[in-house]
């Protein structure tokens, strides 16, 4: 049985249970259908909480004030069934919720089987049956909405330090993120919200200029409508780099200026532009967009510098490993290296530099410091591991 049929059924036995005539029978052998397998539970209690859900909605209200519940058994006055003589139930051209006992056939091969049986007679059940089958098909295209509520909860996506993952989001969107990195996300009818909490994270937007994509950094905003985009933050300290389209930077506590507006807290960048925001002010720089994509190499799990400090090429590769590299000689940090490295194989690129420069790497309290091999205290420096 395919879980389309285990939906079908999941959906009968919830609308009969919601009927008055359920019987202490009808229970034991919805408990023995449930039990049968987990795909059989899960489909229940997924189309159950929907079924809540539906409760609410005005069109089954039948003229109770807001924020009342009609029970069950009063849903028929609503305003979508024709009010006839009450002996003749509510008119519907919905085919009639069947019946395991039923001498109709069920449409599916499978459907028979756990089936709720049926317990009084078919005049008994004639009122309700239209019902039932209108509430086994709303219930099965509630639970086909029930993925774009889950998208609503915010969830949180997170890497560990060394890490790389990618998110994608029901719009089309997708986010990779970097190591030690952390987002939540929300999507709803108006806006695509991304919170990055720390770290950094790279944007490929679905073109959707009906729902703004933004991305929530520290005090600052980034909006784009369909484009390419790098967030890193550092406390709140951000910097954003373009590889395609236009996006927006403005402050967060700043909601209400128009795309177009001209504002000295709005400021919109195109591609080629890397820009880094602080409490003081944003700074601006172009660069070609080949070396933008390069300086977004970690995306493949590759660190690219060209002409680099070491310092700074330290720096990086501390982000990605929890052991550290720390440098006691400005003579080293000042020079500089150029090449391809995997961002978590430190060893290698540390065994490079001890080959190729005048470097030299000790181990002190679980960190590897790095000082000029040519420098005489070198040469008694012990070793601790």
């Amino acid at each position: 049985m395919d879980s389309q049929q285990i939906e079908e059924l999941a959906a009968r036995w919830l609308a009969r249970r919601d009927g008055s005539d359920w019987s202490e029978r009808d229970e034991a052998e919805f408990q023995a259908w449930v039990g049968e397998s987990t795909a059989h539970m899960v489909a229940f209690v997924r189309l159950e909480a929907a079924w809540k859900q539906a409760k609410r909605l005005k069109a089954l209200s039948a003229g109770v004030p807001p924020g009342q519940v009609p029970a069950p058994e009063n849903w028929q006055l609503t305003p979508f069934f024709d009010k006839r003589d009450p002996g003749q139930g509510p008119v519907s051209d919905f085919p009639a919720f069947p019946s395991a006992s039923s001498q109709q056939q069920p449409e599916t091969p499978d459907a028979g089987a756990g089936a709720p049986p049926d317990t009084g007679t078919r005049g008994r059940h004639r009122k309700r049956q239209p019902l039932r089958a209108i509430a086994a098909g709303f219930l099965l295209a509630v639970a086909g909405s029930l993925a774009w509520y889950v998208w609503q909860t915010e969830p949180d996506y997170s890497t560990p330090v060394g890490g790389l993952s990618s998110v994608p989001m029901p719009d089309g969107s997708k986010v990779t993120l970097n190591t030690d990195s952390e987002i939540r996300v929300a999507v709803t009818e108006n806006e695509r919200r991304v919170e990055l909490r720390q770290g950094e994270a790279f944007f490929e937007v679905a073109k959707d200029p009906s729902r703004p994509f933004v991305v929530i950094v520290g005090k600052k905003r980034v909006v784009a409508v369909g484009t390419a985009f790098s967030v890193r933050r550092n406390g709140d300290d951000v910097r954003v780099a373009i590889t395609e389209g236009r996006v927006r930077i403005e402050d967060a506590a700043d909601r209400s200026t128009a795309p177009d507006a001209v504002d000295d807290k709005v400021l919109t960048l195109s591609a080629g532009s890397i820009a880094r925001a602080t409490d003081a002010g944003v700074l601006v720089q172009q660069k070609p967009i080949p070396e933008i994509q390069s300086d977004l190499s970690w995306r493949t799990g590759y660190l690219i510098f060209r002409d680099t400090a070491l310092a700074d090429a330290i720096a990086e590769f501390n982000r990605y490993n929890v052991r550290k590299i720390l440098i006691e000689d400005p003579n080293v940090a000042a020079i500089r290296v150029s090449g391809k490295f995997r961002s978590t194989q430190f060893e290698a690129f540390v065994r490079l530099l001890e080959e190729g420069f005048p470097v030299r790497a000790r181990i002190v309290d679980g960190q590897i410091v790095l000082t000029d091999s040519r420098s005489a205290t070198n040469a008694v420096a012990p070793e601790q591991n």
